[in-house]
C-alpha cells in the first residue's frame, strides 16, 4: 500500500516537482516500511566533540540547520498518479541528551562506537520533519559525542558534513564567537526545477550517445546470493566492516599519484580485475555513485544528489596493472563528464540492470569517498570536531540498501582503509562477505606489490 506520503507536521509552504535522483527513490518505492521511503534507509554520522558541549545551544544551532536547509523539512509525495515534494516551515530537531560520567578512556572509545551503532540500528522515518534527530552523550564537561542521523530521502553522504560544518558554526555564533559567513545553500527544490530545465537541453544528447555506445550490450555486475530472492525472507540490511592495511593503502596512493590518478581509481581497478577473475567477464561494469551536483552552485545545498553510475571497463590486453589503473582513470573521467540522471541512462541501455533481476543474483555497488568539509580536530568557537571514521565492528542491523551489496571504502587520516558492506541479510551470510573482503585483500596486494608485472585475468581456480 503506498502512503500518500503526508509527513505529520503543518501545513506545506510549497510545492515542486520531484528531482531526477528522488525519482530514481521512487523507482524502488515499497510503501513507509521499507524501501527508500522505510525507516532503516537512512544515513549515520557521529562526532567527538572536545569542549563545553552545550544542550540548550546545541538545539538552537540543529534548528538553525532546519531552518537553513529545506531539504531537511521536505515531504516526498507519492500518491495515485502523483509525485511532488512539499516544503514544510522549520520545526525543532529531536535531541536526545545523555550522561556517561565515570568512564574511564576505554569505556569511553566503546561507548562511542555502541551509541553510533545503536542509532544507525534504530530508525528514522520519512513522514515525520525535520527528517534529522540528533543524541548528544555526554562523558564530562570538556568531551561528548554527537551522532546524527538523517533520512537518505533528504541527504547524501556530502550533504551530512554540509550540515555538521553549518551546526558547527552556528553553534559557534550562539555561544558568541564570530565566524566567517556561511556560503549562500541554495534551496534543493531550486535543483529539481534547474535539471528539469537541463534535460531538456539539446546539449545533453551527446552524453546520451556517449552512454549508448560505452553500454552496448553490457550488463551491470551482480554477486550471486546465497538465497533466491523468492524465499521470502523479511529483508533486512547488515554491515560488514573491515580495514586494508596502512601499507597497501600507502602503495595504492603511491601508485594514483603516479598514474595521475585517484586512491578510488585503484582501488576500483583492484576489485575490476577481482571481479573479473571470478566471473571470467574482461567487460566489467561496477556501479558507483557520482556526487551528482550538476553545477558548483549547488554544492552547499543539502538534498539526496547522488546518482547512480555505472563504469564500464574493458580490461583485456591489458599489459599490468597500471594499465588497469589507466583504463579505470579513463573510464571514470568520461563518465564523470557525461554524468546524467541514471534514469536517462539506463534509457540508452535498458538491458543493463536485468542481472539484477534474476532469481538468484543481485547488484554490487562500489565507491571509495573522500568527502568535502571533513571534520578532523576542527576548533570552531569553543568546541572541536572530529568525526568518528574508526567503526571496526559490524553490526546485524544497519542503513537500507535496496538490492544486493555496497561496498564503501574510506581514507582514514591513520594511514589505513575503513571499510564496510552494507549488505542484504535475507540474501547474503556474513562469511560470503568476509570472502569477498579477503579476497580484495589478496588481490590488493598482488596487484599494488608489483603493478608492473603481466596481468592475468583467467577466472581463480577454484
Amino acid at each position: 500500500m503506498i502512503s500518500d506520503g503526508k509527513p505529520q507536521s503543518n501545513a506545506p509552504e510549497s510545492r515542486t516537482q520531484l528531482s531526477f535522483n528522488q525519482e530514481f527513490l521512487c523507482g524502488f518505492d515499497r510503501g513507509d516500511e521499507e524501501g527508500p521511503f522505510g525507516p532503516h534507509f537512512h544515513i549515520v554520522h557521529g562526532w567527538r566533540l572536545r569542549g563545553k558541549a552545550d544542550a540548550a545551544t546545541l538545539q538552537l544551532a540543529l534548528d538553525d540547520v532546519v531552518v537553513r536547509h529545506e531539504a531537511l523539512r521536505t515531504a516526498i509525495v507519492r500518491g495515485e498518479g502523483e509525485r511532488y515534494q512539499e516544503v514544510h516551515p522549520p520545526t525543532p530537531v529531536p535531541l536526545e541528551l545523555r550522561e556517561l560520567s565515570g568512564a574511564d578512556a576505554q569505556a569511553r572509545e566503546q561507548a562511542v562506537e555502541e551509541l553510533i551503532t545503536e542509532v544507525e540500528s534504530g530508525t528514522v522515518s520519512a513522514r515525520e520533519l525535520p527528517l534529522l534527530k540528533a543524541t548528544l552523550l555526554r562523558f564530562d564537561e570538556d568531551d561528548a559525542i554527537l551522532a546524527l542521523v538523517v533520512h537518505h530521502t533528504a541527504a547524501d553522504g556530502w550533504s551530512v558534513r554540509l550540515i555538521i560544518r553549518d551546526l558547527a558554526v552556528r553553534y559557534a555564533e550562539r555561544r558568541g564567537h564570530r565566524q566567517p559567513e556561511l556560503p549562500d545553500a541554495l534551496p534543493y527544490r531550486e535543483f529539481s526545477q534547474w535539471q528539469r530545465e537541463f534535460a531538456e537541453n539539446p546539449a545533453l544528447e551527446e552524453s546520451r550517445a556517449f552512454w549508448r555506445e560505452q553500454l552496448a550490450g553490457a550488463r551491470i555486475l551482480s554477486v550471486p546470493t546465497d538465497r533466491p530472492k523468492s524465499s521470502g525472507l523479511p529483508e533486512s540490511t547488515a554491515v560488514y566492516r573491515f580495514t586494508v592495511d596502512e601499507d597497501l593503502t600507502t602503495r595504492a596512493v603511491e601508485i594514483g599519484r603516479a598514474l595521475r590518478s585517484t586512491p578510488f581509481m585503484v582501488l576500483m581497478g583492484a576489485f575490476a580485475v577481482m571481479v573479473a577473475r571470478s566471473t571470467g567477464t574482461t567487460r566489467v561494469v561496477v556501479p558507483t555513485f557520482s556526487p551528482g551536483r550538476g553545477e558548483d552552485r549547488f554544492h552547499h545545498t543539502v538534498g539526496p544528489f547522488f546518482n547512480f553510475l555505472p563504469l564500464c571497463t574493458e580490461l583485456a590486453g591489458a599489459r599490468d596493472f597500471a594499465e588497469v589503473v589507466t583504463r579505470i582513470r579513463t573510464t571514470s573521467l568520461e563518465a564523470y563528464a557525461h554524468d546524467i540522471p541514471f534514469g536517462q541512462i539506463l534509457a540508452q541501455a535498458p538491458e543493463l540492470m536485468l542481472p539484477t533481476l534474476e532469481d538468484e543474483r543481485a547488484a554490487c555497488v562500489f565507491q571509495v569517498f573522500p568527502f568535502p568539509f571533513l571534520l578532523d580536530g576542527e576548533l570552531i568557537g569553543d568546541l572541536e570536531f572530529t568525526e568518528v571514521r574508526r567503526r571496526l565492528t559490524s553490526q546485524p542491523v544497519g542503513s537500507d540498501v535496496p538490492n544486493g551489496a555496497l561496498w564503501t571504502l574510506n581514507l582514514d587520516p591513520a594511514g589505513d582503509v575503513v571499510a564496510g558492506i552494507q549488505y542484504n541479510s535475507n540474501l547474503y551470510d556474513e562469511s560470503t562477505m568476509a570472502e569477498q573482503v579477503d579476497r580484495f585483500r589478496e588481490v590488493l596486494r598482488e596487484l599494488v606489490g608489483a603493478p608492473d608485472a603481466p596481468l592475468e585475468l583467467g577466472a581463480e581456480k577454484s
